[in-house]
């Protein structure tokens, strides 16, 4: 987008005029030095020194009327084009520009605003903005509520023309919708549960979520159980899979059979045939006297769940695929032909069409297998759901330990929110009996310092980059001061709400 000299400059090899300019080509427009009228005259200069180019004084200013215009359509572009509001303000705090998303959050039009001051439109308190002129830093990633019932997560910077401050820049995400659902689900979540702690009994219960990619493949497996079809679930590891497996079983024909879950990473080769056919007496050294029957036979009537089915040995491979195909197994050291009747459901975190390219996994045992196959979304592919999964598992947590079903902190949910979340599910269950776990019984509010570090250290989070704790107590103690012990425009003032403010007091002993 960076004009250089060398972009406009006329090709030029000849004298060089008194009193003119000699700059590298590859000078910006935008850093040319003031000179002189007597000037009348650039010449560019390569690397080696020796004059390439010539642009006539006269026609500059139109050439930086172009370089003027090219940088506002880019400016108006990229106001447009930010689902973020974004505020422009001068060093006096005179608003400048604002795009279509400030517009509707606080409903006020651009063509109104421009060069009014900040003031009229916000209390100081209110906007980061606002310390960020007066301080000359940078806030990144900071919780802010700049008026009643609306929540953002705002970046806001300085603007430097060289070492002078000539304004600030301010970009708000809007996170009223994921605190408002943060709160409604921290009040209705306990009328899910009965008084002995036990959901409605649903096949699925276990699956939490109402975002349209998890509700697809529920519907999907609902469909499925309908079937005796052998179906393939794949996903990341900690995305649930085996969750759904049990509800495609308990929406059967053979819900009132065994489910029997084998997970095939676990177990050892040498003992996966008899784990999975069982086997007779005297059937090998070591053997069970009365010999031992197998998963499948366990399962007879029901299903049988085979987790991690890329991990079974190729030689059991073979002989799974023969006993999908004549339906009968033997067990270890037997000729007596078994009927198979169970359902076979399988699951898998590898790309098992990857793997038989490779030689690793059979095609035609792949085939039978995946009859039909559901999908499985990670979690950060469902986001939507996460407020309701946590409060879930907050409260399941909580009954465990017998401690106060916690509330997230609007600003540690936007940090959760913004996890890759590699783990999925699991791991966000991880961490949320850690926090219940640590969270103390006085304290009944998760904020960001409940979290682990190294989790802290990924979010790059504001308070924990660039304060430590100390400042942060001697941060709160000064607005309190200044206020006279208003607590409610101390919190103002600290850019936080008045209940984060009250939990702070608590944690500080203030």
């Amino acid at each position: 987008m960076q004009t250089s000299l060398k972009d406009v400059a006329v090709p030029y090899k000849g004298k060089v005029e008194e009193a003119s300019f000699q700059l590298p080509e590859s000078t910006l427009l935008k850093d040319i030095p003031s000179f002189s009228d007597q000037a009348k005259t650039i010449y560019t200069v390569n690397e080696a020194n020796e004059v390439v180019g010539m642009i006539c004084q006269n026609i500059l200013p139109s050439i930086l009327l172009n370089e003027l215009k090219r940088y506002h359509s880019f400016h108006e572009t990229l106001l447009t084009a930010m689902n973020d509001a974004v505020t422009i303000v001068n060093d006096e705090s005179e608003i400048l520009a604002i795009n279509h998303r400030s517009e509707e959050l606080y409903q006020i039009k651009n063509e109104n605003v421009k060069k009014k001051p900040l003031q009229q439109y916000f209390e100081e308190d209110a906007l980061v903005l606002w310390s960020v002129l007066r301080d000359k830093q940078p806030v990144m990633n900071q919780y802010n509520q700049p008026k009643v019932g609306l929540h953002v997560i705002v970046n806001t910077v300085p603007v430097f023309l060289g070492v002078q401050c000539i304004g600030g820049i301010s970009i708000e995400r809007d996170i009223t919708d994921v605190v408002k659902l943060n709160e409604k689900l921290s009040t209705t979540t306990a009328s899910l549960v009965d008084l002995n702690g036990k959901v409605a009994d649903e096949p699925f219960q276990k699956i939490i979520g109402s975002s349209k990619p998890i509700t697809q493949a529920v519907d999907m497996a609902r469909k499925v159980a309908k079937t005796e079809a052998n179906l393939l679930i794949t996903g990341e590891s900690g995305v649930g899979k085996e969750l759904f497996a049990e509800g495609v079983h308990h929406s059967s024909k053979r819900d009132q059979e065994p489910f029997v879950a084998i997970n095939c990473g676990a177990i050892p080769s040498a003992l996966f045939e008899s784990e999975l056919f069982g086997y007779v007496p005297g059937a090998f050294t070591g053997a069970v006297k009365g010999g031992k029957k197998g998963k499948l036979d366990v399962a007879k009537g029901g299903t049988l769940f085979l987790d991690e089915v890329a991990e079974m040995p190729l030689e059991l491979q073979v002989k799974l695929l023969r006993v999908l195909q004549e339906r009968v197994f033997y067990r270890v050291g037997d000729h007596k032909p078994i009927p198979l009747d169970v359902r076979i459901i399988a699951a898998t975190n590898r790309n098992l069409e990857e793997m038989i390219r490779e030689g690793r996994f059979r095609e035609d045992l792949y085939y039978r297998l995946h009859v039909i196959q559901i999908h499985v979304p990670p979690l950060r592919e469902r986001l939507d759901d996460l407020p309701e999964l946590i409060q879930r598992f907050a409260h399941e947590f909580a009954v465990r330990y017998e401690k106060v079903v916690p509330t997230f902190d609007p600003e540690v949910m936007y940090m959760l929110m913004n996890h890759r979340w590699e783990g999925n599910v699991r791991q966000l269950r991880n961490l949320v009996e850690r926090v219940v776990i640590l969270t103390n019984d006085s304290e009944d509010r998760v904020h960001w310092y409940h979290l682990p570090e190294s989790f802290q250290q990924r979010i790059n989070h504001v308070s924990s980059a660039t304060h430590s704790r100390n400042d942060e107590r001697s941060e709160i103690l000064a607005a309190l001061e200044k206020t006279f012990g208003n607590k409610s425009a101390a919190a103002k003032m600290l850019g936080v709400s008045r209940a984060t403010l009250y939990n702070k007091l608590k944690h500080y002993n203030l």
